[in-house]
């Protein structure tokens, strides 16, 4: 079944409550000041049922100037529009700003009403049916279905039940596959259940059992049940309004305002970039550097406008810009959103969220507009790339991009494979991404790095991987970076030998009289066998000119794995210890586990020599210690 929510608006006393109550049976004013003052003050919500057994949900909104605050709170979940028009007056200030902020939020359908039509003759409808033609033109409400009603006769009421139907059909749901997420509206406490909020569900579903967490505040708590217009559900999806039982948190540590999510779905920000739009009708520019009220979902908050192009927004203009904050907010990229005057409260604008979480921009950075144009109008794989390049190279999942840019995993699967076919994008893990940019730029941070170390160390065979993972990628995890480093072994434009980095085309290049050091030193470890001597005691083996010359080669065949470190000043030859790690081999083929005698034997040498071997085996991670014996590593079989 579909689920939508239908929100009236328009100006004070035209007749909104009276519309609803006609057409759910339902008095949305709830409160003794509203039933005394004959005037909505808070939010009312009710049940719009179908013939064929769908329905909708109804939202009342407020329609004093006084109560802005309160119909913003609710128009944020809205899909379909009920403009509110009294017959016998007209449009006035509210019916004016109400269609303004519901096309800021980015509604697009809806219907307008006429009420009060037993007071008004026949040539005033003709009238008022032309200042709506004129009044909507240019608005989502443009050739939107006009109906006449009266609460008071019943006139036209089954009317707009049919028109509000067929709506109905023609509106696409809100997606059920992204996180969820519930901006809070109410927050109340029922006697031996506790906390209860309500609030529209604007994405995903909400279920029984479901962890959440309050934005911005960051408390978690579980959804102990729920209920769906007063019946009690196990799930609740977009397009419904629930009220949300929330076990392991007090009434007083909820607030309206903030927002029930997934946890970790929503990133925090003191930024926002944002589209901004100035209204046609507002009386004022926005001007760079103004204070102004956020309203978002049901919080409002003041932020700072840093107008990124130019220092004015006149009327009906638009523009990029950074809302910067002194509190946090919670937005995703595509919520949409209104910005009132800060001093007298106005509305003057609002716009879209291109960047929920962006560094702080200077003012007319090309490089900064061209991004945001990307992220506002670029197709579906160039929003995807500009939102790895973000990323750099922390390889987001594809259910991490969907997130940045609050789209469906599933609909990512088409342009990341495109990105991938191009060349644009590449998976240096399983699952996980980099746009092409970020790697190119990785790696001339790494080509420079390595150059240095080479020219530096030029009998090195390379960098040892631990220290170049330091130096290139000291914030990622030894997976992430051991990827990326892979990635470009893969592309021919690194080498690893015996755990250390080279760039492919160094080679180590020796003088004549290093290169017969180094054959020498090479025969002499090899003769030694299992059992070699210290490192002193092979430099003194060369005479004094020599020996300077023949410490930087034995330190070159380290790195380059023709000598292996068993331990301080004991080394042993790469062919001989090749020879140590086929023995451990041959022996796992046919045995679960190794002792340190049994290795003695199968080599012949020493106790003491067998255990600086295994010892050496199980930094290598060819085998592992498991009490007294060694079982075969992982490395074992690479």
């Amino acid at each position: 079944m579909k689920h939508i929510i239908i929100g009236t608006a328009g100006h004070v006393d035209h007749g909104k409550t009276a519309l609803v109550k006609a057409l759910t049976g339902v008095d949305t004013d709830r409160l003794a000041e509203e039933k005394r003052r004959g005037l909505t003050i808070e939010l009312g919500f009710a049940r719009l049922d179908f013939p064929d057994g769908s329905y909708a949900g109804m939202v009342d909104v407020p329609g004093h100037e006084k109560f802005i605050k309160n119909m913003l709170a609710g128009a944020g979940g809205i899909d379909l529009a009920m403009l509110v028009i009294a017959a016998d007056e007209g449009f006035m200030p509210q019916t004016v700003e109400h269609l303004s902020i519901l096309s800021l939020l980015g509604v697009r359908g809806g219907a307008v009403v006429l009420t009060k039509c037993d007071l008004a003759d026949a040539e005033t409808l003709v009238l008022a049916r032309g200042e709506i033609a004129s009044r909507t033109a240019g608005t989502f409400l443009e050739g939107a279905p006009v109906v006449e009603t009266s609460a008071a006769t019943g006139e036209g009421i089954e009317e707009l039940r049919e028109t509000l139907h067929e709506l109905l059909r023609q509106t696409p749901e809100k997606s059920v596959r992204l996180p969820f997420r519930l901006p809070i509206d109410r927050v109340f406490s029922v006697d031996g259940f506790g906390t209860v909020v309500t609030g529209t569900l604007i994405e995903g579903a909400l279920r029984l059992g479901d962890e959440t967490e309050l934005l911005p505040s960051g408390k978690r708590a579980r959804v102990r049940s729920l209920q769906i217009h007063g019946q009690s559900v196990v799930c609740a999806y977009a397009g419904q309004r629930a009220a949300v039982n929330l076990a392991g948190i007090g009434k007083a540590e909820v607030s309206r305002g903030e927002t029930l999510a997934r946890p970790d779905s929503v990133r925090l920000s003191h930024l926002l970039d944002v589209r901004l739009s100035c209204l046609r009708e507002s009386a004022r520019s926005i001007e760079n550097g103004s204070r102004v009220h956020f309203c978002h979902g049901t919080a409002v908050q003041l932020a700072k406008v840093v107008l990124l192009e130019r220092d004015a927004l006149a009327p009906g203009e638009s523009a990029y810009a950074q809302l910067r904050f002194t509190e946090e907010v919670a937005a995703k990229c595509g919520d949409r959103f209104v910005v009132r005057f800060y001093s007298p409260l106005e509305t003057i604008g609002g716009g879209i969220v291109l960047d929920d979480a962006p560094a702080r921009h200077k003012r007319n950075d090309a490089a900064v507009l061209a991004s945001l144009a990307v992220r506002e109008n670029g197709s579906g794989a160039a929003r995807v790339l500009q939102a790895l390049a973000d990323f750099d190279t922390a390889l987001p999942t594809a259910a991490q991009l969907a997130a940045r840019l609050g789209a469906e995993e599933e609909r990512l699967a088409q342009e990341i494979a495109a990105l991938l076919a191009r060349g644009e994008a590449a998976e240096p893990l399983s699952g996980r991404y980099a746009a092409s940019s970020a790697l190119d730029a990785l790696w001339a941070r790494c080509e420079a790095l390595l150059t240095g170390y080479h020219a530096k160390n030029p009998l090195h065979a390379g960098i040892r991987a631990s220290e170049l993972r330091q130096k290139l990628l000291h914030t990622a995890e030894p997976a992430r970076a051991d990827a990326l480093l892979t990635l470009f072994v893969r592309e021919g434009k690194l080498r690893c030998t015996a755990g250390r980095y080279a760039l492919a085309d160094f080679t180590v290049r020796y003088t004549k009289r290093q290169a017969a050091l180094r054959t020498e030193l090479l025969e002499t470890y090899r003769a030694m066998g299992l059992r070699p001597e210290r490192t002193e005691r092979v430099l003194a083996r060369f005479a004094a000119r020599d020996r300077t010359e023949a410490e930087r080669v034995l330190e070159s065949l380290l790195t380059d794995g023709a000598l292996v470190r068993l331990a301080p000043q004991t080394y042993l030859s790469g062919a001989v210890y090749a020879q140590v790690c086929e023995t451990a081999r041959a022996h796992f083929a046919d045995h679960d586990t190794l002792t340190l005698a049994h290795f003695r034997d199968l080599l012949a040498t020493s106790r003491d020599q067998a255990l600086l071997l295994l010892e050496c085996l199980d930094r290598s991670g060819l085998t592992r210690r498991e009490g007294e014996v060694r079982r075969a590593g992982g490395a074992l079989y690479q």
